[in-house]
């Protein structure tokens, strides 16, 4: 039985469940003590001044310093998650996860983006949306990207716990011998199953560290699915903007006759890069909203998601179960 467990942690730790395993809870309630959170809000005070601090040197607009922090503390909060929470694995495997289904982002993206390009382009095409964005700076359009994706993260913080909610409730007996099929616990998930005396529903319940484990792993892999698919309607505005719109109607709409444009390719230019950001920001949003909530892209986009979670809560469910029966 030792052995057996062991095989089934390790399975945890290859696929992003690192707090199923006693061991690496521990570790991250170490990560949480108030001592260690009291000294990294002192690094988070200390780089802010620090970038505030060069800002100032250096005559940096101060719309560009919440900007360069958030930035900044963003990276510093994920290297702290990867190192004092060890949450290496669950950013590896969603990933890895996600990167591997790139062979799904064409089908995806042509089933999701026609409807949402056809509303978009009308404010591509649009003088108040290119004289808005190109007269803001760098530092404060960025920040309106941060803020984007910031309302994206909240809003899957709020949907996805109400996600793992409906899985852990529908485990039963064909449940977890349909999740467990083809891992570790593939023989015990039929003994659990075919055992009267145990009711796998008692074991399915998620709580704690396992269930934000659960949660951040969906966070990052529809988070990283969002990413890719902005990316894909900004680099379709920058290639549509750089044949339709000339440098002439681009000065007209911004009312700036010395637009900074690319050698060689005048039309692509800075206020084209800006409008194409800012509705490739826009669009991350509403992919977030829709992915979860619409039904029809539901199943293009939340798939991938959703088998995941069924995997993991009823590998959890046999693999508790188990160990009392053990």
């Amino acid at each position: 039985m030792k052995a057996d467990h062991t095989a089934v942690e390790a399975w945890f730790l290859a696929h992003g469940l690192p707090y199923f395993v006693a061991e690496e809870r521990a570790a991250a309630r170490d990560g949480l003590r108030p001592r260690r959170l009291a000294a990294l809000a002192v690094v988070l005070l200390l780089l802010g001044a620090g970038v505030g601090l060069v800002a100032w040197a250096t005559g940096t607009p101060y719309q560009a310093g919440p900007a360069v922090w958030l930035s900044a503390a963003g990276l510093a909060l994920l290297w702290y998650a990867v190192v004092a929470l060890h949450a290496r694995p669950i950013l590896g495997f969603a990933l890895s996860r996600t990167l591997g289904s790139l062979r799904f982002i064409a089908p995806m993206a042509s089933r999701a983006l026609p409807l949402l390009l056809v509303f978009v382009t009308f404010l591509f095409v649009n003088a108040e949306a290119w004289e808005m964005t190109s007269n803001l700076p760098f530092g404060l359009l960025w920040l309106t990207v941060l803020l984007m994706f910031g309302l994206a993260v909240l809003f899957l913080l709020v949907r996805l716990p109400e996600e793992v909610d409906r899985v852990d409730d529908e485990v039963d007996d064909a449940f977890v011998v349909r999740a467990c099929a083809g891992t570790p616990l593939a023989a015990a998930s039929r003994e659990v199953a075919d055992d009267p005396e145990v009711d796998p529903q008692a074991y399915a319940q998620v709580t704690g560290f396992e269930r934000w484990n659960l949660i951040l792993v969906l966070l990052v892999i529809q988070s990283v699915q969002v990413l890719l698919l902005s990316v894909t309607v900004f680099v379709f505005f920058m290639l549509f903007g750089s044949l339709v719109m000339e440098t002439a109607t681009q000065e007209s709409w911004t009312g700036d006759s010395s637009i900074p444009a690319a050698p060689f390719l005048p039309q692509v230019s800075l206020a084209l890069m800006k409008v194409s950001l800012f509705l490739a920001s826009f669009s991350g949003f509403y992919f977030t909203v829709a992915a979860v909530t619409d039904e029809t892209y539901r199943r293009q986009f939340f798939s991938v998601v959703e088998s995941q979670l069924e995997r993991a809560v009823g590998m959890r469910a046999v693999y508790l179960a188990s160990r009392e029966r053990g």
